[in-house]
């Protein structure tokens, strides 16, 4: 049996830790990137670039093998998917970096940071720190009520369930309203980050 496996994996195959992370960097030139790395279910395409490391990921199983519909497989076409790092440049000269992981709630959650920061005056920990909803689902569920947080007011959940919204309690701070970041640099080259306290992330600086 020399080497053979004696004993069956374990199936399904439990998901693991771990998978979209979104990360942002500016230099001291104010050069800003925002990007998404995703493998897109646990394995990805399961091939890794010798050369940089980089895992593939394997979104092109969203395409149908059909010959028309919706997302059909053809030249040129770009699957489905939530990925969307985003980046803004504010007529006062800063510029900020954003993003999330989280499925259907990414542009949800980018939304909800951007404007907090951008139109409310938040400060930027306070925009990605605060409560946030998720209408629809997210990886792994079935629910597609109006999810939110256990920090809203009372009486802005009793407005949204007036309004007709299935609403859903979950916990204060889960991983469930996806994992965000932002950066942002001033017009005086003072460069501020916030990191997700639903997420395991950091800002550093060096």
């Amino acid at each position: 049996m020399g080497g053979l496996p004696q004993k069956a994996a374990p199936w399904p195959y439990p998901s693991q830790a771990g998978d979209t992370v979104w990360m942002g960097a500016i230099d001291a030139d104010g050069v800003a990137v925002s990007m998404i790395q995703s493998t897109y279910f646990e394995f990805g395409s399961g091939v890794v670039l010798p050369q940089t490391g980089i895992v593939w990921q394997n979104r092109g199983s969203s395409f149908r093998l059909t010959e028309d519909g919706w997302n059909a497989l053809r030249p040129g076409r770009k699957p489905f998917h939530t990925l969307n790092p985003a980046a803004a440049r504010f007529h006062d000269g800063r510029v900020m970096v954003y993003g999330t992981m989280g499925g259907e709630g990414q542009p949800q959650t980018q939304a909800a940071v951007f404007t907090r920061y951008a139109q409310y005056g938040m400060g930027l920990q306070q925009a990605v720190t605060a409560p946030r909803w998720l209408l629809g689902r997210t990886w792994g569920e079935e629910s597609v009520t109006l999810k939110y947080e256990d920090r809203f007011a009372p009486e802005v959940v009793a407005q949204m369930s007036a309004a007709g919204h299935q609403m859903e309690r979950v916990a204060p701070f889960t991983s469930m309203m996806g994992h965000a970041g932002a950066l942002v640099r001033h017009q005086n080259g003072i460069l501020e980050g916030a990191t997700d306290p639903r997420s395991d992330g950091v800002v550093a600086a060096w």
